[in-house]
């Protein structure tokens, strides 16, 4: 970072293109969100650190702070960038205290209260930004500064309008379910009520953070790889830091030695794929540099939110998160399925590929994307995984795990408003309306295999096709089509594959060049139906990631009874029903055996 450095060590500017905010904002950026990185190495260092780190950061603070310097830092304004590192700042203030905010002359100690004093009285965004706040105002209120007292528990208030129960939390309202809710709406109520000493909250976060670590800890697969869902993802291994917090709060399930496994991993994972790159940067992607993967607000330091990643480093050399034996990762010891209703997900691993695949029928941030735009692949698609990303860009087909219903003249049903329907073991549903289309999916899922049944209301005619996983890599992939089975392979095995099951009369894959943040090359596989009745058909498809036989993923018998009632024989044992016929899908299991009644 220190040759990006400007004069005074206020502001970072590192190489690449500015963020709607501008560079300044993006100079600030850079030193704020490395500054949170420092903080966690100094207090755990309890201040034993080369001077050369304390001075640094200390430096850049009072020329950040001084209106007179050429490298000053704006003003916080409403709404505007400055807010969301000044927390950063703020945190960092906290667990450095007795080194350098305490150690800074009268005068430098006012002016950096005058610059957070500017947070009082702000609009923010009615989302994780409230929280913002809620930092600042603690830290101002610790130092002796303005603060307004209603301001912190307004926002901590705030949340709680967004919390949909077992741990999960919606980045405002509607279903905005992310990474958000670890490294923001669980992380800063938690650490604020670590620096205020609120008992009655920290109880309360504590429970809510154990509970969504349950789950949490099923989203890394067993090479480190996080599930690629969600917005910001250009923040990597950010993702460890709920993981972190549950060890410095003691609001774990975790034996500290698989979070220190899972961590760890997911460290190694990124190191190894190009991020740092090879200046030492974290740049705007997913391992290099992927320019697709920003928000308008991304900008060259905005990676940098990754310290958070680093947490852990306020813990002791001798806590047991440190000094205890590795314990395996879920993903690692057997297969497993997750259910989650509150964000309407579903959540499959398998141990022999260590591949993690999520759902998706419950987030599509609808309530952020304009009500008539495109709808946004990284919350709208039907699964993610640990091991894909998403087609995006301008040149991205956008045929990945989408079930679309294509008009004779090209236009394409969209997926913006996700209707959740129903979630239970290994079994969720969900439906969307576009114009005359209505299409209901249900998803069955079976070691790797998701099993989807669609129950398609459509003018006569249309074509409904089934994408499955855009399998990316640096390589172009292997393709191969042929009666009902569409794929595409990796060399190293990994294959996307496609199956139809019921309804469809054809195959395909698509390829392309430069739309995917795991590789140059990527290709998706699908099934279409030529010619929908009229009204309301059913189609069923598998749609397969991991490894697979020369022959192919495996082959569920599937018939379809009266009443719109699919039975489908899972390879992994057992029968699945799943009644169509109502506005709600209802499943039902029994034994191959059982007859029906």
């Amino acid at each position: 970072m220190l040759p990006y450095a400007t004069d005074g060590f206020a502001q970072y500017r590192l190489p690449g293109t500015a963020s709607r905010s501008g560079p300044v904002s993006d100079g600030l950026e850079g030193y704020a969100r490395t500054f949170l990185l420092a903080a966690f190495r100094i207090a755990g260092a309890r201040g034993d650190v080369p001077p050369a780190l304390l001075e640094r950061y200390a430096s850049g603070l009072i020329a950040g702070t001084d209106p007179a310097h050429p490298y000053a830092w704006p003003a916080l304004t409403d709404m505007s960038q400055q807010l969301v590192e000044a927390a950063s700042i703020a945190l960092a203030l906290h667990e450095t205290r007795p080194w350098l905010f305490d150690r800074l002359s009268e005068g430098e100690r006012e002016r950096v209260v005058e610059w957070l004093a500017g947070f009082v009285g702000r609009r923010t965004p009615e989302n994780n930004w409230v929280l913002f706040r809620v930092i600042v105002e603690q830290f101002l209120a610790e130092v002796g500064g303005p603060y307004e007292p209603s301001e912190i528990s307004g926002g901590l208030d705030r949340i709680e309008e967004w919390y949909v129960g077992d741990g999960w939390y919606s980045d405002g309202k509607g279903k905005n379910f992310d990474y958000y809710c670890g490294w923001a709406l669980h992380l800063y109520p938690s650490l604020w009520a670590r620096m205020s000493g609120d008992t009655a909250r920290q109880e309360l976060y504590a429970g809510r953070l154990r509970r969504f670590l349950e789950q949490y800890q099923h989203f890394f697969a067993a090479d480190g790889g996080p599930v690629h869902q969600g917005r910001s993802l250009t923040y990597r291994f950010a993702t460890v830091a709920p993981l972190w917090l549950g060890a410095l709060t003691g609001a774990t399930p975790l034996p500290p030695g698989r979070t220190r496994r899972i961590a760890g991993r997911v460290l190694r994972h990124f190191a190894e794929r190009g991020a740092p790159d090879e200046r030492g940067l974290l740049t705007i992607g997913w391992y290099d540099a992927f320019p697709p993967i920003a928000q308008s607000y991304s900008g060259p330091a905005s990676p940098y939110w990754a310290s958070k990643a680093f947490l852990g480093l306020l813990l002791p050399a001798g806590h047991p998160v440190w000094t205890a034996p590795e314990e395996a990762a879920p993903v690692e010891l057997a297969d497993q399925s997750l259910t989650m209703p509150a964000p309407g997900w579903l959540l499959h691993t398998t141990s022999a590929d260590g591949v993690v695949r999520l759902v998706n029928h419950g987030s599509d941030r609808d309530r952020v994307q304009p009500p008539d735009g495109a709808p946004d692949p990284y919350y709208t698609k039907l699964a993610y995984t640990s091991h894909t990303g998403p087609e995006v860009g301008e040149r991205a087909q956008d045929v990945d795990n989408r079930v679309t219903v294509i008009a004779s003249d090209g236009t394409a049903s969209l997926r913006r408003h996700i209707e959740p329907l129903a979630a239970s073991d290994r079994f969720a549903a969900s439906a969307y309306q576009d114009g005359p289309v209505r299409v209901v999916t249900a998803s069955v899922v079976d070691g790797a295999a998701e099993i989807r049944i669609h129950r398609v209301t459509a003018p006569s005619g249309h074509q409904v096709r089934d994408g499955g996983h855009a399998l990316a890599a640096m390589a172009e992939p292997a393709l191969r089509e042929e009666a009902g089975l569409a794929l595409a392979g990796r060399p190293d095995g990994l294959t996307s594959a496609v199956r139809a099951l019921h309804g469809f009369t054809s195959t395909g894959v698509v390829t392309s060049v430069g739309t995917n943040a795991y590789g140059h090359y990527s290709a998706t596989p699908y099934v279409l139906a030529a010619g929908h009745p009229g009204g309301t058909a059913l189609y069923v498809s598998l749609v397969w990631l991991g490894g697979v036989p020369e022959e192919g993923p495996p082959v569920p018998v599937v018939r379809v009874e009266e009443g719109d009632v699919v039975v489908v024989s899972l390879v992994g044992g057992g029968m699945v029903m799943v009644d169509m016929g109502g506005e709600v899908p209802v499943v039902g299991r029994r034994d191959r055996t059982e007859p029906r009644s």
